[in-house]
């Protein structure tokens, strides 16, 4: 109870629900697959001849899962803390939060770690499935407390930020959006610190262990490590681990900090504020005129029957004077498409999206000027490694670009429709003569104008690399073609989603956490095939489960509500046509990477798009057994 009845009843409440242990089993029998697909990748290529051969598998196993498990955690506990305080705004119930009991405190902790409580269990659920690689060798005890540990407080800060900017922010799409860029901020901000750029040696501790300690996923890499760094003034706070517990700790504290102090500063917004006075100014002006106008009343009717008589005598001796039949009407002229014309005519997601744009653009500057040196330097392209060949180090400067744009793309399309169901005005829009294809593309067509500087600036960074000579133009042009296809991708899935689940958060999970894990498991499948073996073309057999397990999930997500036959062929064919791109780009053939890409991804967009302007099948939660919570 010292954080307040928010948390107290959330942690009462999840364990009755069935999703709360349907999680946990889909995320251990996910990791178990990753391990099975990993050995057969092994016991296919090469010969286990050692103990020493098992225990090289189980710490490359190890150090493969602890990153990716990692990854999961700052995603869902940033996201599922930001979107539980921007659904308490939409639904209007958390300025009723605010007029209870409840003190700063037990609202800003309470509603955070409430919405972490899935994300704990995920952590805790998967400690056996780490414990069980000791079979294998290479992993201590000693390793996976320390990966836990890291995991653990990583969750609490990226959760911290999530529920600070959520509540901070009005707009839901704002808050994606910046939480996003901020967490990607944090995490570029250590790669200028491991350049030594701001300090070479700060408290006797290297630029290099700082760098370490502040980025999540170095630390659960050096966690990772049999024997971490344990050196000088950082033998008595425990290496780099401790380093980095002490630094996300302070900022939990900062974070949680300025949220509990300035959450009734930021709620009710101005807007908000400025509303009420307003409409209150407005109701006293009318009460205290009504007299006012009563006594003008029959003025007004006596003068308006002086100009009537004005008007017939002047029809009848054939003259009109122009003062008195003049119009003048004041108006903005709407589009044939009034939802198109919304979208890029109105502030519709308000005017501080200028603020997303701008932290965006300043990203893209930086990683520009991250590429810029890289190129100068004569190290942007490695040759005659495998691994360098394969995955040049300029991809680790854009395409976490990539991903941004694509995430705050997404993020936008979905929030373009639960807010027009929160906000009440979606029962309207289906009244009205609003075809579903003037609904569904002009949100295509007006999140796109919308986030055109986010689509735009990777676009012209690729461009930059081109003609830097970091790139040739065959490459150029199957990356940009390829972005072109999943910026249409990710806005369909996005306005699917939105159509589809009646529950905004669940909405917003599902089409950025499918953006996510496509993402991921992509990166997933290029780990497991360069740790393990160099022969990528026999591989399909051990990946099978894999494939399967995506096909099946990418289903259940974004299929089995709205179930079609090109929906279940799209989710099914997706996992097994990247996986023929990962082995094509692996292998160097950037023209199937760049035609599978646009088949499978332009046949998913596709499949989502016809039964959105066909049948025109929102869900606003009239159908039984649809309560999401």
């Amino acid at each position: 109870m010292f954080i307040g009845p928010v948390f107290t009843r959330e942690a009462a409440v999840t364990p009755r629900r069935s999703k709360f242990y349907v999680y946990r089993a889909v995320y251990v029998a996910a990791l178990f697959l990753l391990m099975c697909t990993a050995w057969l990748v092994l016991a296919g290529t090469q010969v286990i001849a050692s103990v020493g051969d098992m225990a090289r598998f189980g710490a490359s196993i190890f150090h493969i899962l602890a990153p990716i498990q990692l990854c999961l955690v700052i995603f869902f506990a940033a996201f599922s803390a930001a979107g539980a305080v921007a659904q308490e705004k939409d639904r209007k119930t958390l300025i009723l939060l605010l007029m209870t009991r409840l003190n700063n405190s037990e609202l800003v902790l309470g509603k955070m770690l409430a919405s972490l409580i899935n994300v704990f269990a995920l952590i805790m659920a998967a400690a056996p499935v780490f414990c069980a690689l000791f079979l294998f060798g290479g992993v201590s005890a000693a390793q996976v407390f320390r990966v836990l540990l890291v995991t653990f407080i990583t969750a609490l800060a990226a959760g911290s930020i999530g529920s600070t900017i959520a509540l901070w922010r009005e707009k839901t799409f704002q808050t994606l959006a910046l939480t996003a860029m901020l967490v990607t901020v944090l995490l570029g901000f250590s790669v200028v610190v491991s350049q030594r750029v701001l300090f070479d040696r700060l408290l006797g501790i290297s630029a290099a262990d700082w760098a370490t300690a502040i980025n999540p996923i170095w630390a659960v890499m050096e966690g990772a490590n049999p024997f971490p760094t344990v050196e000088g003034n950082l033998a008595s706070i425990g290496g780099v681990i401790g380093l980095h517990v002490l630094i996300m700790s302070l900022g939990i504290v900062i974070m949680n900090g300025i949220a509990i102090a300035l959450v009734r500063v930021w709620n009710p917004s101005r807007e908000a504020r400025r509303g009420k006075e307003m409409e209150a100014k407005q109701l006293e002006e009318s009460i205290w005129g009504a007299e006012h106008d009563m006594a003008k009343m029959d003025e007004a009717t006596a003068q308006s029957a002086t100009d009537q008589n004005a008007a017939n005598e002047q029809r009848r001796s054939g003259h009109v004077d122009a003062r008195t039949t003049e119009v003048k009407i004041d108006h903005r002229q709407v589009w044939e498409n009034p939802i198109l014309w919304r979208e890029t005519q109105t502030w519709a997601y308000g005017r501080k999206v200028l603020i997303i744009k701008f932290v965006y653009l300043a990203l893209a500057v930086a990683a520009t000027y991250m590429l810029y040196g890289m190129v100068a330097a004569g190290t942007a392209v490695y040759r005659g490694d495998q691994l360098g060949t394969t995955i040049p180090p300029i991809a680790w400067g854009i395409v976490p670009l990539y991903l941004i744009s694509l995430v705050i793309v997404n993020a936008l399309a979905v929030t373009s429709v639960t807010n027009e169901r929160d906000g009440q005005a979606l029962d309207l829009l289906l009244v009205t003569d609003l075809t579903p294809k003037e609904f569904t593309f002009g949100k295509l067509w007006g999140v796109m104008w919308v986030t055109r500087e986010m689509i735009l600036a990777p676009l012209a960074v690729t461009a930059y690399l081109w003609i830097a000579g970091a790139m040739q133009l065959d490459s150029f042009l199957f990356v940009t073609s390829g972005l072109v296809v999943m910026y249409f991708f990710v806005t369909m899935l996005g306005l699917h989603c939105g159509m589809t689940y009646a529950n905004s958060r669940t909405a917003i999970g599902v089409s950025l956490g499918t953006v996510f894990f496509l993402f991921l498991g992509v990166i997933t499948c290029i780990l497991l095939m360069i740790s393990f073996t160099e022969s990528f073309h026999f591989q399909l057999f051990p990946f099978l489960g894999f494939v399967a397990g995506g096909g099946l999930g990418l289903y259940v997500a974004i299929g089995h509500r709205n179930p079609s036959p090109a929906i279940l062929t799209a989710t099914l064919l997706l996992p097994g046509i990247s996986f023929f791109a990962i082995v094509s780009f692996l292998l160097g053939k950037g023209f199937e990477v760049a035609l599978a890409t646009a088949l499978a991804y332009g046949f998913t967009t596709v499949a989502m798009l016809i039964p959105a302007i066909s049948q025109f099948d929102i869900e606003v939660g009239r159908r039984s057994g649809n309560d999401e919570d």
